[in-house]
């Protein structure tokens, strides 16, 4: 299966530069958040490949203008092909006003919510995310920290890949593209990536 997945910067060679070519094959497309509606509806219009999408911090406009033809899966499981993708956007806390933030304890509580899907569906083979994991690629600031809660979901359910957004590549620290924990593989969808599952 060939997986495209973005996250918070919108790609010139995706849209600005657009040739419906570069979409050929793409069974699925994941968006780790913080990207305009609009971008995610228009990837939408020129593939038959589903858009899983979760929020990013700054992705509060969502509530008023959700991408069009594009599935939340946030707090859930989605099957696609027989692939279980579990969404849990958001970030660390770093302000009192804004939706899609939460501390460490508030993301364990979301992940404690759904151990019924967990159970039912037998784990999940891809997390997607907003935010990294904690001390996997996440920056130093709060607002750039990683959360815990999903580097227990990545020892306890072993999936295949963990895709996140969140920590631009071009911060000046060379944050990897591609590193891996345990037995998954971390892909930092920033921009735009893809990889075959």
């Amino acid at each position: 299966m060939k997986i495209l997945a973005i996250s918070d910067m919108e790609a010139p060679f995706l849209w600005d530069y657009f040739d419906k070519r570069r979409l050929e094959g793409v069974d699925l497309i994941l968006s780790c958040g913080d990207l305009d509606p609009r971008y995610l509806s228009f990837l939408a219009t020129f593939t038959a490949a589903p858009v899983l999408y979760v929020h990013g911090n700054h992705d509060d406009g969502y509530a008023l203008n959700p991408p069009n033809n594009c599935i939340c899966v946030e707090n859930r499981i989605y099957t696609h092909q027989g692939l279980r993708v579990l969404g849990l956007g958001g970030s660390m806390r770093y302000k009192s006003e804004g939706a899609h933030q939460y501390t460490q304890r508030q993301m364990h509580l979301r992940v404690l919510k759904l151990q019924f899907q967990l159970y039912l569906h037998r784990g999940f083979d891809i997390l997607l995310t907003h935010a990294p994991g904690y001390r996997l690629n996440d920056g130093s600031d709060l607002a750039h920290t990683g959360f815990e809660a999903f580097n227990n979901l990545l020892e306890r359910y072993h999936p295949s890949y963990f895709v996140h957004g969140h920590i631009h590549l071009n911060y000046g620290r060379k944050y990897p593209r591609l590193s891996a924990y345990q037995n998954t593989q971390i892909i930092n969808a920033y921009e735009y990536h893809f990889f075959e599952c």
